[in-house]
């Protein structure tokens, strides 16, 4: 059985290392981020299972953080943390979006119920990732199914693989291209949208971001390649 994974985003290296041992002993694997902007664009990529945030984030606030997280369709369950009691701070992080408030100090076994409570809620609810069937080529889910050329599955399987990483349009080029001898880099905005196409009309809970002068970006659940 595939372990859960939690972005734990804190800007104390002391927490985040205590956290992270005291969940691996209850069966998480974890990840940490320390800037909320980062912290952001790993949550839209569908890694993680859940996240635990700390409301003070250095300069930042992690109550914007996951307000700004609710907003671009993160729906993971997501856990604040706080040396803040009071119940207007408690109020502010749940109406943005937190699943529950945790008051530091606070006891382990509490923290793990109530993740374990948040986890089983939100898997009633969470739609299964799209999967690439290698032998088809085929994008599917629950509701729908799409056939894609052969260059269109390599494409998307890439994309998939850095998730949340933007990838230049050179990088991309050198990955599926540069041995044909014959193309130039424009053929992957070709590709690119070719692919946009032929997915806009399905919801696959994901989508491919054009970042300027970054290059592209496959933000929300990253597909799972299958040779079913």
């Amino acid at each position: 059985m595939r372990m859960s994974t939690l972005l734990i985003i804190d800007d104390d290296p002391e927490i985040t290392s205590a956290l992270s041992r005291g969940l691996a002993l209850h069966g998480y694997e974890t990840e940490a981020e320390n800037r909320a902007d980062r912290a952001l664009s790993r949550l839209q990529t569908g890694r993680y299972d859940g996240a635990i945030v700390d409301v003070m984030l250095g300069a930042d606030s992690g109550v914007d953080l996951v307000r700004l997280a609710r907003a671009a369709g993160v729906s993971m369950p997501i856990l604040m943390l706080s040396a803040l009691s009071d119940v207007e701070h408690r109020a502010a992080g749940l109406e943005a979006g937190a699943d529950d408030y945790v008051v530091k100090p606070f006891n382990f076994d509490e923290l793990v119920a109530r993740l374990r409570v948040q986890e089983h809620r939100s898997a009633q609810h969470r739609p299964l990732p799209p999967q690439l069937v290698r032998r088809t080529r085929e994008l599917r889910n629950d509701c729908a199914s799409v056939t894609l050329t052969e260059r269109e599955f390599a494409l998307l399987d890439l994309l998939a693989k850095h998730a949340g990483t933007p990838l230049s349009r050179g990088a991309i080029f050198d990955a599926l291209w540069a041995g044909d001898g014959s193309s130039n880099e424009n053929v992957v905005d070709v590709y690119i949208g070719y692919l946009r196409k032929k997915l806009k009309n399905y919801d696959f809970h994901f989508e491919i971001k054009t970042l300027r002068n970054q290059g592209f970006s496959l933000e929300g659940p990253a597909p799972q390649l299958s040779d079913l």
